[in-house]
């Protein structure tokens, strides 16, 4: 059975505009009930949200933390780039590092879930004294291996610049229906597909090129952060089919990282396990 994905906001869950230069990320939040230990700032994915991290928002925050979890610009419901440089990792790690700023002067324990992974290792590589610690969430060290999913970020960077949005989402469902993916519940579909549209086509075409290309920044990641004495958490599940568990245990061994890996998990322990997740950032946090 797949794990239900959680849409609706959660108690204790509110909607928060995090402030990046001109603009404002769009964000949610959870509070602890007593004085925050620390804030922790969440990075989705390619084709993700803010929305992916609703189910361990209101853990993190019952551990003590303030947990705050954005869109990246051009996602769901943050604005759009002016140019499409501005969807490139540099640009979005800039974008994360104004969000850390604006939402904790003393550091943030961030973490970034697949793409958003390669967006907070160039954070760190840029500005590791912004972080009070690191967590590399089912990601991996650069571009995706090849398999089903980089043959899906070809599809989208050929066709996506000439297919009505529209189109391209009943394409895409009907190609993660023939690869088996089971359909999600209606409310959690209609979510989805909204998401989907609202997200700009650039940024999906510009990501799925740095996703089959991104360099191994590992080396330079692992130099940063020892300097700074940041500690590094790689988690993922062990069934995980974007970058392969041996590919990531291997990453937390260059950097010296703490490594967890969940049974009977994929692609996304945010939402397929959340209290498993939680726990493993919890005590990463507290060794921070």
């Amino acid at each position: 059975m797949s794990p239900t994905r959680p849409v609706v906001l959660p108690a204790g869950v509110r909607p928060l505009d995090v402030p990046v230069g001109a603009d404002a990320l769009a964000g949610l939040e959870a509070l602890p009930p007593g004085e925050p230990r620390g804030t922790a700032l969440l990075v989705p994915g390619y084709t993700g949200s803010k929305e992916d991290f609703l189910a361990l928002l209101p853990l993190l925050a019952a551990g003590g933390y303030r947990a705050v979890a954005v869109d990246q610009r051009g996602q769901h419901e943050s604005p759009r780039a002016e140019r499409p440089e501005g969807y490139d990792v540099p640009a979005l790690a800039g974008d994360v590092l104004a969000a850390a700023g604006a939402l904790d002067e003393r550091g943030v324990h961030l973490l970034g879930h697949s793409f958003g992974g390669l967006v907070v290792q160039a954070a760190a590589i840029a500005a590791p004294e912004r972080l009070r610690s690191l967590t590399l969430l089912a990601t991996g060290p650069g571009a995706v291996p090849e398999g089903p999913r980089t043959a899906d970020l070809r599809l989208v960077r050929s066709s996506l610049p000439t297919i009505p949005m529209d189109v391209a989402w009943d394409v895409k469902r009907a190609r993660e229906l023939a690869a088996g993916v089971p359909p999600e519940a209606p409310e959690a579909q209609e979510f989805l597909r909204a998401r989907w549209m609202g997200t700009s086509p650039e940024s999906l075409v510009r990501i799925a090129v740095t996703l089959l290309e991104a360099p191994d920044r590992v080396g330079e990641l692992q130099s940063r952060l020892a300097g700074a004495g940041v500690p590094v958490l790689v988690l993922n599940g062990d069934r995980d089919d974007a970058w392969p568990p041996a590919v990531q245990a291997q990453m937390a061994q260059r950097l010296g990282a703490a490594y967890v890996s969940l049974p009977g998990v994929g692609h996304s322990p945010n939402y397929e396990a959340p209290e498993a997740t939680a726990a493993a950032l919890l005590e990463h946090w507290a060794r921070a």
